[in-house]
């Protein structure tokens, strides 16, 4: 059977002091299978604090705010239990997408042992990353962050200081669903808070004398409202009560549209089978893609079931690779990968063409 030549373009960098194998550090003893991965960046970390600060507001908000003064109980206890378990369910994912390794390559295995022992036919060629030292696979992209190059990276996500890649793009899918469908649950909430107490409590509270005295209503029963038994809008004053609600609705807003385009771009780039980075380069750079629902599949985890909404179900992913799964997947994936080499200098500075033979 005849192969048809195809072209793959690669970012290289021209860096000779660290194109020699011999600089490589060998790789360290691998750590046990389900070490965590948690990634020491400043503005990461504060990024992911924000993250939980603003979820643990809106649930402030909700219950303290609107839920528990109300003396509509079954209302209460519906939109409470709804709330708390997406917001449960965005924190359990954004926790899962932040301490996943997201398929990081084996640092420092480009060692000049490891190359040759590769035994690499004519034609067979390797790609090498000069920053982790690390022979690079197909489709994985250096973190400048991470400082690791990661399989099928996406993007490096600041708000789960971690990159999106193939083990933790599912978790991060479905961080940003849930805190979508938080947001758009607490901002019907707070519509209907609006509406219920700006025409029932909140009229009396900005009347003056004349008006309370046309209206027959004293003082004292104006001020009924900001006892917390006589009132079921809110147990703060009604000025605290609207800042409180404005500034949920400011956040709510704001994340349902953010997290809404992040979705809706996860989605396309795991049914395209095309991460953020190969579609921000726009090179020329065929190849052979899954199906879309083969892709949706692998991404969540099997067939479709409700383990594809559960941050604690594992995805489809294959097993980090022993040195000699290593030998066989590099081998496999040479003849569409080229080992970097400062002395070619008629080849362009930013790209090298490859053809299979």
């Amino acid at each position: 059977m005849m192969l048809i030549p195809t072209h793959h373009f690669r970012d290289i960098e021209r860096k000779p002091e660290y194109l020699q194998p011999e600089k490589c550090v060998p790789p360290p003893y691998p750590g046990p299978v389900g070490t965590m991965w948690f990634i020491r960046d400043g503005c990461g970390i504060a990024c992911a604090i924000v993250t939980w600060f603003l979820v643990l507001y809106a649930e402030f908000v909700v219950l303290f705010v609107m839920l528990i003064p109300s003396r509509d109980y079954v209302y209460s206890i519906i939109n409470g239990i709804v709330f708390n378990l997406l917001a449960f369910l965005a924190l359990a994912s954004h926790c899962r997408a932040m301490l996943t390794d997201p398929g990081a390559v084996p640092k420092g295995n480009a060692t000049k042992e490891f190359i040759e022992s590769l035994q690499l036919k004519p034609g067979q060629v390797v790609y090498k990353c000069p920053k982790c030292c690390s022979i690079k696979p197909d489709r994985a992209h250096h973190c400048s962050v991470c400082k690791r190059c990661i399989r099928k990276m996406d993007h490096h996500c600041p708000w789960v200081n971690n990159c999106v890649g193939e083990n933790n793009q599912k978790y991060f899918v479905l961080f940003t669903m849930y805190i979508a469908l938080i947001s758009l649950h607490a901002l019907i909430m707070v519509g209907f808070h609006f509406l219920h107490c700006f025409e029932e409590d909140w009229t009396t509270y900005g009347l003056n004398r004349e008006e309370m005295a046309e209206a027959g209503i004293s003082l004292h029963e104006k001020m009924q409202p900001l006892n917390v038994s006589s009132t079921e809008c809110s147990s703060f004053s009604p000025p605290t009560t609207v800042i409180l609600l404005i500034l949920l609705c400011f956040e709510g807003l704001l994340f349902l549209i953010f997290t809404s385009v992040m979705f809706g771009t996860q989605v396309h780039s795991i049914c395209t089978d095309e991460t953020g980075i190969e579609r921000l380069k726009r090179k020329n750079q065929p190849r052979e893609r899954t199906g879309s629902w083969q892709s949706v599949k692998e991404t969540f985890g099997g067939d479709f079931s409700l383990n594809w909404f559960n941050p604690f179900s594992r995805p489809c992913q294959p097993e980090i690779p022993s040195d000699k799964d290593m030998v066989r997947q590099v081998t496999s994936l040479s003849d569409t990968e080229t080992m970097e080499d400062p002395s070619e200098e008629t080849k362009d500075e930013d790209s090298v063409e490859v053809t299979d033979e």
